[in-house]
């Protein structure tokens, strides 16, 4: 399309825009597709934002920590793990390294056993937290240390069950970017439809047009701003609808975890703001598609 077409599309004509039906099904179902696909779209886009969210938190908060994990003979216990804590607090890239207390342990096991859990009728292993700094650590180099002098060290830095959850996360992220595709492309669709139906129906008022000198660009200029506008006015219903929806979502906090954390946050609520203006562009160019294809059908 040139730039002349362009604009004869986006000015309004009172005489072409009669060819459009101002009510009925066409108009119902445009804005009820872009309404309906606006406040889908809302709702994808706060599930891949958040997504997003929680797999960089995952991966930085994750990676930094890191669990010795030491199992030996009670009366050697302790002294093992003196010598653990001085190798870390001696291994270069080691920020923090602190022995977990009796209670904590128990805390930790208390989904599985119960509370009141007497460590010492288990053989339960020594645990230390190891958090590293902002350069890490050699994990290599620390496990042959650890091997050599704590024989009863194992080093678990997470790798084997982090990752499945950065990939999760970021897998959950790219659905909901694909969910946004597929709405729009049904909404394109929907509106397709819509326009084929119009103009079908006023197949014969379209023949009067052309007998008197009405070129095509001309009358599909008509259904393309009526279909625009009439998605445009659905989409900002269905947006707003979404966000409120949004509102309502519980706020994060880390006893809910995820399901408490969709919302959108800080600048993230500007986005919401461009489903609008992309549905519009949507319609524009589905009605244009169908509308070229129809007129060309009706020569």
């Amino acid at each position: 399309m040139n730039r002349g077409t362009i604009r004869s599309y986006f000015i309004g004509d009172a005489q072409a825009d009669r060819v459009v039906p101002p009510s009925g099904f066409t108009a119902r179902l445009t804005l009820f597709a872009a309404g309906a696909m606006a406040f889908l779209a809302v709702f994808a886009l706060a599930l891949s934002l958040a997504a997003g969210r929680l797999a960089d938190r995952w991966a930085s908060e994750l990676a930094r920590s890191a669990t010795l994990r030491i199992t030996a003979p009670a009366d050697q216990m302790a002294a093992q793990t003196e010598v653990a804590l001085t190798i870390l607090r001696q291994t270069p890239g080691v920020a923090r390294a602190r022995a977990l207390s009796p209670q904590e342990q128990a805390g930790l096991l208390a989904p599985w056993f119960g509370p009141g859990l007497d460590l010492a009728t288990l053989p339960v292993p020594q645990l230390i937290e190891v958090t590293e700094d902002e350069t890490g650590y050699d994990a290599a180099g620390l496990r042959l240390r650890l091997a050599a002098e704590v024989p009863g060290a194992v080093l678990d830095d997470h790798t084997r069950w982090r990752r499945p959850l950065v990939e999760a996360a970021t897998s959950l992220r790219r659905i909901g970017w694909i969910s946004i595709a597929l709405i729009g492309g049904t909404m394109a669709a929907m509106i397709s439809l819509a326009a084929h139906a119009a103009l079908a129906a006023n197949a014969q008022v379209i023949e009067v047009l052309r007998l008197v000198g009405a070129r095509d660009v001309y009358i599909a200029s008509a259904f393309v701003r009526r279909f625009t506008i009439r998605a445009l006015i659905g989409a900002v219903l269905g947006t707003g609808l979404g966000m409120g929806g949004v509102l309502l979502l519980p706020a994060a906090s880390d006893e809910g975890g995820f399901l408490t954390g969709l919302g959108f946050q800080g600048l993230g609520w500007l986005w919401p703001l461009l489903i609008p203006i992309l549905g519009a562009l949507v319609a524009f160019a589905a009605t244009w598609a169908a509308a070229r294809s129809r007129l060309k059908e009706l020569t």
